[in-house]
């Protein structure tokens, strides 16, 4: 990886989380000069995977799916594609839950909910939620049948997304319930207490937000992913690091530059234009066509000199609403006699009443070397349990890091995923190695993440992500501060339309021929 920034470039991309990494990628392939500045020692943001005494974790998700084969609607997968390149996935089709009800094995794909449902809940459920799955299969066909790697914000789309016009005008009477909120459809359809939990989790872990404010696109395109014939999810070899090293590579085949530990501290305006950054180091880089920011729309404002955009703009982006922090426990453990039949992941859910993001009530498990050995020392396990944007920063944000107070509230904020733990693995704690365990100051601290924040929390219906256009010239934006939101498909696909809507549309339209005929 380069580590001496040039002078000056075409475009500069700050942060180089998914985002950021399949906009780099994306430009580079493109035909552009591209360097991606990242102020971590790693790349991937959000989802980067580090090493500690000999375990490798997944410092943020792992639960994937339509990664291992193409065509899919996953748009990481399209970028990769775009790219050329390759990630190898380990495929399975079955995670644990714990629940009040009780602990069980369910799986993606078309039927077996069902069989969980007639156990649980009896055959009116098991009824509801076939007639959902009937209901969503045309909400799936119009959310599939514009790929996201067609998008671009500006009048090129035209053109790009004519390509899809038939597909898309099959089922466009269904499009415009896809802009409201999932609620709208659940509400419809499913009375069943538990199935309506079911699917505000299921809500809550795509957008940070319950059914009523998580855009029903987002909902058809896992149905169309999850609950198909033959449906699987996928666990990329090396974890989150291979994804990342995947996107890292394709960057710099196409000739785009990676800089690490190079800090931005601010966007350079001149003339009304964005042109360039200064880093923290002092050193200065020059961009004479684009400067995006991967950055969450807090910290972009940030970077900007204070008269650089409209205040108008300024504060409605200051304004935004934004989702609550992360507890992360990553554990190395010694696996000697544990149980043989646990599954990859774990859905740990405390109290139904409290409330789907309550605070505490949401952990979710995973142990990647169950399928991938290759993460820990022979004979061990790598964990981690995290509370999924339901962590409250206000908790956290007068404590000071290196005191006794803060220690403390780390220990009790954490008993959380240990009791969930514990629900698989009685033992954990005697079985642990190596305990670290991070708090929104954390994701604060090493994400760059503003208050620690999982992103923007913009109800569906009620507000919308913007583009990746701003007022100041020559700023774009990309991440999960952008259409289309949260989530790693969604913020692979923003930096994938921030960089269409900087391409010329005849390398745009390249770009989806050569995909279709990949596939």
């Amino acid at each position: 990886m380069v580590t001496i920034a040039p002078n000056n470039t075409e475009i500069i991309i700050i942060g180089s989380g998914i985002g950021g990494l399949c906009c780099g990628a994306m430009l580079a392939r493109y035909g552009f000069e591209v360097i991606v500045c990242e102020s971590h020692s790693l790349a991937g943001g959000a989802a980067h995977g580090f090493e500690k005494g000999g375990f490798n974790f997944d410092s943020g998700p792992s639960l994937y799916s339509g990664l291992s084969y193409s065509p899919s609607a996953n748009p990481l997968r399209q970028v990769l594609d775009a790219i050329g390149e390759q990630l190898p996935c380990i495929t399975y089709d079955t995670w644990g839950c714990c629940l009040p009800e009780g602990d069980f094995d369910t799986s993606v794909g078309a039927s077996q909910f069902g069989e969980v449902l007639a156990r649980l809940r009896g055959t009116a459920a098991v009824a509801e939620w076939q007639q959902l799955q009937r209901v969503m299969e045309p909400y799936a066909q119009a959310a599939t049948a514009l790929p996201p790697l067609a998008l671009r914000f500006d009048l090129g789309a035209v053109f790009t997304l004519g390509q899809f016009a038939p597909a898309f005008l099959q089922s466009a009477g269904n499009a415009l319930k896809l802009a409201g909120p999932f609620s709208q459809i659940m509400d419809e359809n499913v009375k069943d207490p538990f199935v309506r939990n079911w699917l505000n989790l299921l809500c809550f872990l795509l957008s940070g937000l319950p059914a009523d404010g998580t855009i029903s696109a987002e909902v058809a395109f896992m149905f169309a992913d999850w609950y198909r014939p033959n449906a699987v999810l996928d666990y990329p070899i090396g974890g989150s690091a291979g994804l990342v090293n995947a996107l890292v590579r394709g960057l710099e085949r196409h000739g785009g530059q990676l800089l690490l530990n190079s800090h931005v501290a601010e966007v350079l305006v001149e003339n009304n234009r964005a042109v360039g950054v200064r880093l923290r180091s002092g050193k200065v880089i020059r961009s004479h066509k684009a400067v995006i920011s991967n950055a969450s729309v807090w910290d972009t404002l940030k970077l900007l000199p204070e008269t650089s955009v409209p205040k108008s703009f300024r504060q409605q982006r200051q304004a935004t609403p934004e989702c609550d922090s992360f507890m992360h426990l990553h554990l190395g453990i010694d696996a000697t006699g544990v149980r043989s039949d646990l599954a990859c992941h774990y859905i740990f859910v405390k109290d139904w009443e409290q409330g789907i993001s309550a605070p505490q009530n949401v952990v979710l498990i995973s142990i990647p070397s169950l399928l991938d050995p290759g993460l820990a020392p022979a004979g061990k396990h790598v964990i981690h349990a995290y509370t999924p944007g339901n962590e409250p920063y206000d908790l956290w944000q007068n404590l000071d890091r290196t005191s006794v107070a803060y220690q403390q509230q780390k220990q009790a904020r954490a008993e959380i995923m240990w009791e969930a733990l514990e629900r698989i693995i009685p033992d954990i704690r005697s079985r642990t190695e190596v305990t670290l365990i991070g708090t929104p100051l954390t994701h604060q601290r090493f994400l760059r993440r503003h208050r620690g924040s999982y992103g923007p929390g913009i109800p569906a219906g009620r507000g919308l992500f913007p583009g990746p256009g701003t007022p100041l010239a020559g700023l774009y934006c990309c991440g999960d501060s952008t259409f289309p939101g949260i989530g790693l498909p969604a913020v692979a696909a923003s930096g994938a339309i921030a960089a269409n809507s900087i391409a010329p549309v005849h390398k745009h339209l390249e770009m989806l021929r050569s995909i279709r005929n990949l596939q």
